[in-house]
């Protein structure tokens, strides 16, 4: 744990991190903005789904996501603030996801967050699935 980082700074980048779940959820896409930066690059290869690039094109899957195919309930957990290079920082956290159908899936998050004039963003993400090697 990187312990150059204020505590004010940690308990941002938790909070942001979190309210990932709870704006996506929503499908609230006018509030992405408060999570990701506008030229954010989330890679859900891992996952099947390519890479997005931009807050336009973010808003753009939230908003026409399929109700089958998107997670009605998206879940983080164990955030830890791994690294800081000047106004960046890398953190992982655990991803929980529930399916309408009550399925579940996990994962991890790989975020680098940039501290903008508004506050701290994600500025990449990588979804990484669940090491399932033997």
């Amino acid at each position: 744990m990187d312990s150059d980082i204020s505590a004010a700074d940690r308990i941002a980048i938790h909070e942001v991190i979190a309210l990932h779940g709870h704006v996506v959820d929503d499908r609230d896409v006018d509030r992405l903005g408060e999570v990701f930066t506008d030229d954010v690059v989330m890679d859900v290869g891992g996952f099947g789904y390519g890479t997005i690039r931009g807050l336009a094109a973010m808003r753009e899957v939230v908003r026409t996501a399929k109700a089958e195919e998107h997670p009605i309930g998206h879940h983080v957990t164990n955030i830890v603030v791994v690294g800081r290079d000047g106004d960046e920082v890398r953190a992982r956290s655990k991803a929980l996801a529930v399916g309408a159908d009550g399925s579940t899936g996990t994962g991890t998050y790989e975020d680098v967050l940039r501290r903008e004039p508004q506050g701290w963003r994600i500025g990449y993400r990588k979804a990484v699935p669940p090491n399932r090697a033997q």
